[in-house]
């Protein structure tokens, strides 16, 4: 690219195939084709063993303003942290390659940052549309805890849907703690690296807004973990953890 992107928008990978196949990345492409700002995607791929990886680099050589950066399996966090380490654009922005939030919603976003915001991410809100009903009882019971303990004023912290000024996420980024110890891993990894990620930003003083965008839960992989309870157990744990890093003065 001649000049540097307005937009750099990152897209974890792992195992994404049938959300591939089914067009996901044509979505995204086309979209982009419409937009009024200057883009690049960053496909960060996880390490993933099925043939995403081999799908994303055959788009990518169709669309030149499409990037994959091959990582080891590391978990979304650190896919995403590449990604973010790569990004060119003063702002980024990740997105779930599942598109549950369509990457036209970035037009919610995009306006705050004339405000002054430095951190603007998307909120499902309390309809989720083909959300089952025991995600639906889980994610209350999360927000519930989360909200006694952090980020009171935040009503959604798990939406893949998140944007930052580039130089504020690799500020933030490389304090998270599951960046810290992350290393190369088996299988589907579920983190509260969000929780973390927003409670840090706002712990170093940068100016967060929540905005409302469109969700539809799309995605169609079938190799990710499916023990809801398990991981909002597991979730839950990593919360209290972050507290902890606090009061002890790890973040500092």
């Amino acid at each position: 690219m001649a000049s540097k992107p307005q937009v750099s928008i990152v897209i974890p990978n792992y195992n994404e195939e049938q959300n591939i196949k089914r067009g996901v990345l044509d979505q995204v492409a086309s979209y982009l084709s419409k937009a009024k700002f200057t883009y690049e995607v960053i496909i960060s791929d996880d390490g993933s063993s099925d043939s995403s990886l081999d799908l994303a680099l055959a788009f990518a050589r169709k669309h030149p303003h499409f990037r994959v950066l091959k990582n080891p399996h590391g978990g979304k966090a650190a896919a995403v942290y590449a990604g973010i380490k790569a990004a060119q654009g003063e702002v980024v922005l990740f997105t779930d390659m599942d598109q549950s939030t369509p990457l036209k919603e970035i037009e919610k976003l995009l306006p705050w940052y004339d405000r002054g915001y430095q951190v603007v991410f998307g909120s499902r809100g309390k309809a989720r549309k083909n959300f089952p009903w025991y995600r639906q009882l889980t994610s209350w019971g999360f927000r519930f805890v989360r909200q006694i303990f952090l980020l009171r004023d935040v009503t959604d912290t798990q939406c893949g849907f998140k944007s930052f000024k580039t130089k504020v996420a690799q500020q933030i980024f490389p304090k998270l703690e599951i960046i810290n110890k992350a290393g190369t891993t088996k299988g589907w990894v579920v983190s509260a690296f969000d929780v973390e990620l927003l409670f840090l930003a706002e712990k170093f003083g940068y100016k967060l807004k929540e905005v409302d965008v469109s969700w539809r839960d799309e995605d169609v992989a079938t190799n990710k973990s499916k023990n809801f309870f398990k991981e909002s157990t597991d979730m839950l744990k990593q919360i209290l953890r972050v507290k902890l890093n606090d009061l002890k003065g790890v973040y500092n």
